[in-house]
């Protein structure tokens, strides 16, 4: 229903109500089943570089006047404890912690009071980034594409959080932890572009389709994972989202 434009969020809770009703909420339970991303293929998936001032001064790079926006192919998608396959000749590999937005319904030259109109609601991303690749396209004035795409390099979960689930403007504490040390924490209220000016700046140039996806940048605190590491996305509300990187061997 999300795909064809028809979702409305008061269907969710109209199945809630219907399995209280029917004593039907305990009989399965998260660690029953295995949790699949929240939207398996996106139409799109659109995210944003240097939209935390901390990051972009890490990063030797100037604030941005307009938002950085770069695409991540939809087959990078992975959903809560699955693999991050990393191959040795990537280089350096961070992962980086990311608000990310779902589009409920098209939208197209959005201004930013409507912008709420057309989000379904927010889930957590976790924009893993080939880094060595991603300096030398820099270098060559290349695109970052291949750099943000490589197959496992997108995962996402573990739910959606609907957006009649927050009042007001978006303020979610996020975290990245690494083996249990925290590398990552700031809240959203710290984005340079907000996620109306996003919507507006987006739809503008191109159609956002339902299950679109916009990721909205990552703070301060990028640095390497390897072979072994359990990393652990973590967006007030919404939830933790585990990975578990390995190493990719050739089938």
């Amino acid at each position: 229903m999300v795909k064809e434009g028809l979702f409305d969020v008061g269907l969710f809770h109209d199945v809630l109500e219907f399995a209280e009703r029917h004593d039907l909420k305990d009989l399965l339970t998260v660690d029953e089943f295995k949790l699949n991303p929240p939207i398996r293929r996106p139409p799109k998936i659109i995210a944003l570089g240097l939209n935390y001032s901390t990051h972009a001064r890490e990063s030797g790079r100037p604030i941005p006047q307009e938002p950085v926006i770069f695409q991540k192919a939809s087959s990078c998608v992975i959903g809560p404890e699955e693999k991050i396959l990393i191959k040795p000749k990537f280089g350096r590999v961070d992962p980086e912690v990311e608000l990310a937005v779902v589009i409920g319904k098209t939208a197209k030259d959005v201004s930013r009071d409507r912008a709420n109109e057309f989000i379904l609601g927010y889930t957590v991303m976790n924009d893993v980034t080939a880094r060595d690749i991603q300096r030398r396209d820099f270098e060559l004035s290349q695109p970052w594409f291949r750099s943000k795409s490589m197959d496992t390099f997108g995962p996402m979960g573990p739910c959606i959080l609907t957006k009649d689930e927050l009042e007001g403007p978006v303020a979610l504490n996020l975290q990245l932890r690494v083996n249990g040390e925290i590398r990552q924490s700031d809240n959203t209220a710290n984005l340079i572009f907000d996620i109306p000016h996003l919507v507006e700046f987006i739809s503008d140039m191109m159609t956002l389709e339902p299950c679109s996806i916009i990721s909205t940048g990552t703070p301060e605190g990028i640095a390497p994972i390897y072979p072994g590491d359990v990393i652990e996305a973590t967006v007030e509300k919404i939830g933790t989202l585990r990975n578990y990187v390995e190493e990719y061997r050739e089938r």
